[in-house]
């Protein structure tokens, strides 16, 4: 607004925009400037009230941060948001830092921001709705900007460790399944692998399987054995024979086949070979 800063600056007219909650302020008969109802309550505009040029710098101002503070309502009535998910989305809507600040203060006053509430409600959604443990859960967090120490207090008192071995055992019977025709050895190794990748610490994933048994039964374990063998038999059919009998002994062992039964396999072939 270009005014003499000696002229006398007066609202001469409200005037309701057609988008709801928006006013459009006339000074001397004049279109000033926009402001949101929020700034026109909070600074008592009326019909009349007189104006500085300092006052109508502070009041767009008002109105910069009452249309942030809007925006970020919108954002958040989606879903919880972190601060540092909610200072991003402003930061990306290209606010400057002298709104985004007092907007912040605001949610955060009001209780709309609360990242010890998101931490609580973040870790009983995981725990109720995945199968994700705790580690995963402390990496999700802290990506989204939580306090460690929110985060332990989160895990400490909604994912505790009876409710963990509760999940695990869970866990463990589902992918016994998965990779039941695998050797118990490498399937026990596998179901260890998966739950601690799930976010699962070593120890209690080891307190869990210790309570499991891993089995094959013997004719579906010389099966998998046999179409096993033939492969890697091919694989290296041009080693001379000792050095092929130990890289297949070697294979089977690491695939968790028993050394016996590897034995015997081998000395079974060597004979159908002559």
């Amino acid at each position: 607004m270009a005014e003499d800063s000696s002229k006398k600056l007066q609202i001469t007219k409200i005037e309701a925009q057609k988008r709801a909650g928006r006013y459009n302020i006339y000074v001397n008969g004049h279109y000033a400037f926009p402001v949101s109802e929020d700034v026109l309550i909070r600074y008592r505009l009326l019909k009349g009230t007189e104006l500085t040029e300092d006052m109508v710098a502070t009041l767009q101002s008002a109105d910069n941060v009452s249309k942030a503070y809007e925006l970020a309502l919108n954002y958040l009535s989606y879903q919880q948001r972190t601060e540092k998910e909610l200072s991003d989305y402003l930061v990306k809507k290209e606010l400057p830092e002298t709104t985004i600040a007092p907007v912040m203060a605001r949610l955060i006053d009001e209780k709309l921001l609360d990242d010890e509430h998101y931490s609580h409600s973040y870790v009983r959604t995981m725990k109720r709705t995945s199968d994700k443990g705790p580690s995963v859960i402390r990496r999700q967090l802290k990506q989204r900007g939580v306090k460690d120490e929110l985060i332990d207090n989160a895990l400490a008192e909604d994912y505790q460790p009876d409710e963990q071995l509760e999940r695990l055992n869970e866990l463990v019977e589902k992918l016994k399944r998965q990779y039941q025709r695998l050797t118990p050895k490498i399937q026990r190794q596998k179901v260890q692998q998966r739950l601690v990748e799930k976010g699962f610490s070593f120890d209690l994933v080891g307190q869990v399987l210790a309570e499991f048994t891993f089995e094959m039964d013997s004719d579906t374990e010389l099966d998998l054995l046999a179409t096993q063998a033939e492969k890697l038999w091919r694989r290296y059919h041009a080693k001379p024979a000792r050095e092929r009998q130990l890289k297949i002994r070697q294979a089977l062992y690491r695939k968790g086949f028993d050394g016996d039964l590897i034995s015997k396999w081998l000395e079974q072939k060597m004979e159908e070979d002559g």
